[in-house]
């Protein structure tokens, strides 16, 4: 910082401060909303309670030994049925997805469970239940997410995310951090591992290794989020500048107190 730039929140006038707080406490939650969705996404996919690089595999990738159907209800739509129920579909699906066994077995649950969501009266952008043909198409080998879903979902992640760590980097910029390379690290980091977290869930489909990089990819985004706005709301209201520091900012002209 110099004398003509008093960029410490310390400096910044009261209403800059509750605006910077108020858009970090949004974001912040937001962004605990977003954990939990990707939890809710995918975690069980692979039938085991947690979220693992399998997961991920299988959500981008496919999965070679089980179906689409499948494994929506072992991973997001896990609670939409009963077990018993659940079982029933798993296995008509191993049994090989009898097309003569529809109408008696899988009908009635699709009916009962699924059509009030799944059906293009209610949902078009949702896989069709309401009929035979709709749910053989998901009782498929499951190939994961189409180039089409991704292409949708990955311009909606970029945008989105670019805007919400420019604002919450440009809030941090007004921090006091030293040494100044590890402020700029932390503040370019999430961007560099955006594009290599969605650029993660087009190679997964070519080999899945590359989920371990969506996971780091991911960590990465989320260690430098909780960096920066950890700093940001601490030192905008409990941190006291340096001695030396605050006695050079003192001179400043008081319209930035």
């Amino acid at each position: 910082m110099t004398k003509s730039s008093p960029t410490h929140f310390t400096y910044l006038p009261m209403s800059m401060r509750v605006l910077f707080t108020m858009v970090l406490l949004v974001f912040g939650t937001g962004y605990l909303m977003a954990m939990i969705q990707v939890w809710e996404s995918h975690a069980s996919r692979d039938g085991k309670a947690m979220l693992s690089a399998k997961d991920l595999m299988i959500a981008y990738s496919g999965n070679p030994e089980g179906t689409k159907l499948e494994s929506a209800l072992r991973g997001p739509m896990s609670d939409m049925l009963p077990a018993d129920k659940k079982e029933v579909v798993f296995a008509w699906l191993h049994e090989g997805a009898k097309v003569e066994e529809f109408a008696t077995k899988i009908n009635p649950i699709m009916q009962e469970h699924c059509v009030m969501c799944h059906s293009p009266a209610v949902n078009p952008h949702l896989p069709d239940l309401s009929n035979q043909d709709g749910v053989m198409k998901v009782a498929a080998r499951d190939e994961g997410m189409n180039i089409h879903t991704l292409v949708r979902v990955s311009h909606i992640h970029l945008f989105s995310i670019t805007f919400i760590f420019f604002i919450t980097g440009f809030i941090f910029t007004h921090a006091y951090i030293r040494p100044t390379w590890l402020k700029c690290v932390v503040i370019a980091a999430p961007f560099v591992v955006l594009i290599t977290d969605v650029g993660s869930w087009y190679l997964t489909k070519v080999w899945t290794g590359f989920a371990w990089v969506v996971i780091a990819s991911g960590a990465i985004m989320g260690l430098s989020f909780a960096f920066m706005w950890i700093t940001s709301i601490y030192q905008l209201w409990f941190y006291k500048l340096p001695e030396d520091i605050a006695s050079e900012e003192g001179k400043l002209p008081g319209m930035y107190r």
